[in-house]
């Protein structure tokens, strides 16, 4: 493993264990076995190290809602979101530090224009990701309207679940709830 991708996972870890704002340079070069000044030389700042590997842990965190939303199947499109779903919500309790950090990225995004095209690709590939899920694809093109409009509003839902849980984790619902709401709006 490189220096360069020893930091990452030293952030990561770091991110997991002591949150965003808990986080310390010195913390991160001790995770990685690295000197300090390999942050600034390798990243530039610690924040976007930390960036970097917020953006990292949310894709991870996807694939592995993707593919337990895939293994758990479902015969029509509303038992497949059904099932992405229920994914969604017993994983969120179990990464609430990895959410934030996704989070936090998304507004700092708005300064860093890499940092807002690594995002903005990773979203890209989530949509797909999403709609390709609801659909019983194995895959769908990031440009495709399914991706565009499908993508997108599983995409936005998922956002939004997990915002919500972030600052009220009592609030979440169980996932027939909204699976039933989604229901009600088809129904008209």
């Amino acid at each position: 493993m490189s220096q360069r991708e020893a930091l990452i996972a030293g952030a990561k870890k770091c991110l997991v264990e002591k949150g965003y704002s808990g986080t310390t340079a010195r913390d991160i070069a001790g995770a990685a076995a690295a000197n300090l000044g390999s942050i600034s030389y390798y990243f530039g700042s610690k924040d976007r190290l930390m960036n970097l590997a917020a953006i990292e842990l949310s894709s991870e965190w996807g694939d592995t809602v993707e593919a337990a939303a895939r293994a758990a199947g479902g015969a029509t499109r509303a038992e497949r979101l059904g099932a992405l779903l229920t994914t969604l919500l017993e994983m969120i309790p179990r990464s609430g530090d990895i959410q934030a950090a996704s989070l936090l990225a998304l507004t700092q995004s708005k300064f860093d224009d890499e940092l807002r095209a690594e995002i903005a690709a990773g979203h890209a590939r989530g949509r797909a990701a999403l709609a390709a899920i609801v659909l019983g694809r194995p895959s769908v093109d990031a440009d495709s309207p399914a991706a565009q409009g499908l993508g997108t509003l599983v995409y936005a839902l998922v956002t939004g679940v997990v915002a919500q849980a972030l600052v009220d984790p009592e609030s979440l619902p169980d996932a027939a709830l909204l699976a039933g709401a989604l229901g009600e709006l088809a129904d008209e």
